[in-house]
């Protein structure tokens, strides 16, 4: 079976293709990012909140660049000019993040994530969704997930955003983040909260 979105397949467990859609993995963490937003513009000054946003946020849109936005320019009509639009609203948002933690306008960024999830539930996944076979959706969710784990935990917006070269500096800027992160003992996961 050939792959549309060009992703070499992930080795089959009992001869079926197994794991979570994209659509369904994003869509989470859009639900615990917009649960994180909300929590912080109830309490701006709690600075456990922010940073676990920051690094959530970090994470998630690490992972959509390594592997949402390139399967949107394959797949997705028009597709290079959604993705394009897409990354410079998260390289946005990352310059944005970076103040976050040092008690900047939360509303400002919560309104900022909230164009995001919005513009991605609303348009790109759903074109997305229609356009990938299930089977790629599910190595998408995959890798999107894997990718999440070794990626920054804080905004880095001048290392690369696209692939190949975001495959490459992400996880290793990951590994600098979290060994700062465990010296510092900041909290970088909603379940630390």
């Amino acid at each position: 079976m050939s792959s549309d979105v060009n992703l070499p397949p992930l080795p089959p467990v009992g001869g079926e293709i197994s794991g979570r859609s994209i659509v369904d993995v994003v869509a989470e963490q859009h639900r615990e990012i917009i649960a994180l937003a909300d929590r912080l513009s109830t309490a701006p000054d709690d600075r456990q909140v922010a940073s676990v946003l920051v690094a959530t946020l970090s994470r998630h849109l690490c992972a959509e660049e390594q592997y949402l936005y390139p399967a949107v320019r394959i797949v997705v009509p028009d597709g290079d000019r959604i993705a394009d639009r897409e990354l410079a609203e998260d390289q946005e948002l990352l310059k944005s993040l970076g103040g976050l933690e040092r008690g900047s306008d939360a509303t400002k960024i919560t309104e900022s994530i909230r164009r995001h999830v919005a513009a991605d539930a609303e348009e790109l996944l759903p074109l997305l969704e229609r356009m990938a076979s299930a089977d790629d959706l599910i190595r998408l969710g995959n890798r999107f997930e894997m990718a999440e784990e070794a990626a920054p935990t804080r905004p880095h917006p001048s290392t690369p955003a696209t692939p190949p070269w975001n495959k490459v500096v992400d996880p290793l800027v990951g590994v600098l983040d979290k060994v700062r992160d465990a010296v510092t003992a900041r909290k970088t996961y909603m379940r630390d909260l």
